[in-house]
């Protein structure tokens, strides 16, 4: 059984449970597993109709969204090659890459969006927004749903770009094989994470789906039991994380540094015994910190990528504020006639 026949089935049994959400302004939205699977068959029935066949190309321009993620389920279904690009890029530097993957359709957040790359690529192929991909009602989509693309360990399933930041972007080709490989290690890493807990993991996501390390936590919980939760608005982080309650969310570095940097520059400000307890205690935990230990768990499928983990750390030591200028560690390593 490879990746998506997995995640097709794990989707079957989480028929009445949610599985995705979207966090926005006025509450989360979610869909259970029935539900994303009737919205895939939507797009799998469009893009027959559109004449789409296995082993073309299709670009996805969006940002991330419940209809992203079925949208993208269904080129796989149909052992279309999915291209995922950042809606936020410059026009010119999207059209670049579209010219590059020569896609079969284009398929556009919104209409301003398609628009930004008509101007950018007026010869390019045909341009539909998500607006037109789901419009049929989910139960005629889902009656005539076949089964899905057989796909070999050999067929390229996604086309991945660079970002370009340091030069020309570049497609990187996933077959099905690397897709299983990547999928194994990364589930074999959260089942490290979670223990043996029973329920469902509760993920929070803000990173875009056209970065391969964000695609690949997508379809890890979509092959597991677990909850993801989208965030629609950057702005917004500070308050959707606790609303979400994640065990975990995929992290990068810059973002890591950036808040620590704001932390560290607010305590600065502040002086005083909370700024020496924050430094106190942030070289006690670099002593100490281990692999097994640490906040922080590498995924070796993208070691440039983090997993926060949200649960609650093991203690290793307290510090008891003795006056302004002295702090006295306890905990396991400090005896306590110290």
């Amino acid at each position: 059984m490879n990746f998506l026949e997995r995640i097709f089935e794990n989707l079957g049994r989480a028929a009445g449970q949610p599985v995705i959400a979207e966090a926005r302004a006025d509450g989360a939205v979610s869909v259970a597993g029935a539900e994303l699977l009737a919205l895939t068959a939507e797009a799998r029935a469009f893009l027959r109709a559109a004449g789409c066949a296995r082993g073309d190309r299709c670009a996805i321009v969006a940002p991330n969204s419940i209809r992203w993620v079925a949208l993208d389920l269904a080129l796989m279904a149909e052992g279309i090659v999915t291209v995922p690009l950042y809606a936020r890029q410059a026009p010119a530097e999207l059209a670049a890459m579209l010219r590059d993957a020569q896609p079969s359709l284009i398929c556009a957040g919104d209409a301003a969006l398609g628009d930004a790359l008509a101007s950018e690529w007026p010869s390019g192929p045909r341009r539909v927004l998500f607006d037109d991909i789901f419009t049929r009602p989910a139960a005629a989509a889902s009656a005539a749903t076949p089964p899905l693309a057989a796909l070999t360990p050999a067929d390229i399933v996604t086309i991945i770009y660079t970002s370009g930041t340091s030069g020309e972007a570049k497609g990187v080709q996933l077959n099905c094989r690397n897709i299983d490989h990547m999928l194994a290690c990364t589930g074999a890493r959260l089942d490290l994470l979670m223990g043996h807990s029973q329920r469902a993991d509760r993920v929070f996501h803000y990173l875009p789906f056209c970065f391969a390390g964000s695609w690949i936590l997508l379809l890890s919980c979509l092959s597991r039991r677990s909850v993801l939760t989208l965030s629609t608005d950057f702005a917004r982080l500070a308050d959707d994380i606790p609303k979400a309650s994640p065990d975990y969310f995929l992290n990068v570095p810059t973002l890591l540094e950036r808040m620590r940097t704001g932390i560290e520059d607010n305590l600065k400000k502040r002086g005083g015994i909370i700024l020496r307890t924050y430094d106190a205690a942030k070289k006690e935990w670099f002593a100490r910190a281990d692999a097994k230990r640490s906040a922080f768990s590498r995924c070796s499928a993208f070691p440039c990528c983090r997993f926060t983990a949200l649960r609650k750390p093991r203690p290793f030591a307290r510090w008891t504020i003795l006056d302004a200028s002295k702090l006295a560690p306890s905990g396991p390593r400090f005896p306590a006639s110290r």
